[in-house]
């Protein structure tokens, strides 16, 4: 469950909480709830304790670091970095996954990751494999930066040999300039 989802929960079960918890039955009520379960008061298969006040329907409240924590885990799903042409700088919007993925490697000091260098199929072979290694250098230098170690990372390049798009658009061109980290 992604962190907007979670908030949009959390700000659904809040209320009905609220409402839950005012409720009440009459004696007459309870009378013949009773006496139809055929277990006293409590019936617990449903979630209704006592005189009908619905139990354990609310989310916990997270601490600013499990949210951290969570968004980290939704990020770090996301291992595929995406490169402009001819390029082998790591864009800024990428930094979000790259920093979930750098403190991950920081805090687990036995987990190796590889990461792969690939380019579209526009120029030679040759070039593309220099370039796809670049980009992967580029993002262990990245996660360097974040006291990664390096010994934790491994980089391969592939150039154009394993396009993720076959189309040869530019959406499918796109799509095969990238670094992919593989755990």
């Amino acid at each position: 469950m992604d962190l907007k989802k979670l908030f949009k929960a959390m700000a659904v079960a809040l209320p009905i909480m609220a409402i839950s918890a005012c409720s009440s039955t009459s004696d007459t009520e309870t009378d013949s709830s009773s006496s139809t379960s055929g277990s006293g008061s409590e019936q617990t298969s449903g979630g209704v304790v006592g005189g009908g006040v619905e139990t354990g329907g609310v989310a916990p409240i997270l601490t600013p670091e499990e949210q951290q924590r969570i968004k980290n885990q939704e990020l770090r799903k996301e291992h595929i970095i995406y490169f402009d042409f001819d390029r082998s700088s790591v864009s800024a919007q990428f930094s979000e996954v790259l920093n979930a993925h750098g403190e991950y490697l920081v805090e687990h000091p036995n987990v190796r990751v590889m990461i792969e260098g690939h380019a579209d199929e526009r120029g030679t072979p040759e070039y593309n494999i220099a370039l796809g290694e670049r980009r992967a250098k580029a993002v262990s230098k990245y996660l360097q930066g974040m006291g990664v170690l390096p010994s934790q990372m491994s980089i391969v390049s592939y150039g154009e040999e394993k396009p993720l798009d076959m189309s040869r658009t530019d959406d499918g061109f796109a799509k095969n300039r990238r670094a992919v980290l593989v755990y």
